[in-house]
């Protein structure tokens, strides 16, 4: 006798349009406010377009402190450069990993001049303990991260954490301890549905970008983010068209976030910290 507790919708928001970087368009499916973040995830953002003056122009230097972002290419080329001399070419299907630490400066720029750009960057909080620490740099390209085939359901790629279906453990070669990182990339054919094992204690959300997916009983509907009751499974059923969606869980830090920018730490006293050592230069040192 089964006692798995599913896992439901509790608060359902859209996908909100905005610029970033040198005026890249994109839309910010997570952390559109300080009430619309989800412990310990602060932002994603998704990049979709066939037009080049939606991205040509990049993301040019800039700087991060505190936390990690993890950029997911579903399509396109780009480049990563960094003032601590790491360089990594993020091409369709691979992943790129960058915490930021105790500071960083980085760009990031198209490497093609037409075709589609698909993306997504995801900003993941660190804890207390760990916002100070050196600044480090991750490329895995498509074929390095698990790709579980479905059958005819559908498939997963694992981004991030490890995931048990059907007796069969899959790892990523993306792991953060702290914060249990769980990042997947569902792709259901019509009518596909799965059961995927999310552990109790981590907060979780869908965000739909292809199709309609019933979550449980309650339709997702496309650029939809939904936040997740608590729970050890979820239930995931394709509409006729299928669908595919971006799930990210994660364990709660559950410690103060400020964020100016750029910068997020626990204090106003550390944001003002930051904000004078990039000033001042330290970020280089």
């Amino acid at each position: 006798m089964s006692n798995q507790q599913y896992r439901a919708i509790r608060q359902v928001f859209p996908a909100m349009a905005t610029q970033d970087g040198a005026g890249v368009s994109l839309k910010r499916a997570l952390g559109q406010s300080d009430s619309q973040r989800m412990d310990p995830y602060l932002m994603m953002d998704v990049f979709f377009s066939d037009d080049p003056q939606d991205y040509i122009a990049g993301f040019p230097d800039h700087p991060h402190r505190g936390f990690e972002t993890i950029t997911y290419m579903l399509e396109g080329n780009m480049l990563h450069e960094d003032h601590v001399g790491h360089r990594g070419e993020l091409k369709t299907g691979g992943i790129q990993w960058m915490t930021a630490g105790r500071g960083i400066i980085h760009s990031e720029m198209p490497q093609q001049v037409d075709g589609e750009m698909r993306g997504f960057q995801i900003w993941l909080n660190l804890p207390a303990v760990d916002k100070m620490k050196d600044p480090s740099y991750q490329n895995f390209d498509a074929e390095q991260l698990p790709n579980i085939s479905l059958l005819e359901e559908g498939q997963i790629i694992l981004i991030a954490g490890s995931l048990t279906l059907d007796g069969d453990t899959y790892t990523s070669p993306v792991q953060a301890h702290a914060t249990q990182p769980l990042i997947a990339d569902i792709h259901l054919q019509p009518n596909g549905e799965v059961h995927i094992p999310v552990p109790a204690g981590l907060n979780a959300l869908l965000y739909l970008f292809e199709g309609e997916i019933q979550v449980g009983n309650e339709a997702l509907q496309f650029d939809q983010t939904a936040i997740l009751t608590d729970g050890d499974m979820l239930h995931l059923k394709a509409d006729i068209l299928g669908g595919r969606a971006m799930l990210l869980a994660g364990k709660p830090l559950n410690e103060p976030v400020v964020q100016y920018g750029p910068f997020v730490m626990n204090t106003v006293d550390e944001i003002k910290q930051a904000i004078n050592d990039y000033n001042s230069g330290k970020f280089n040192a």
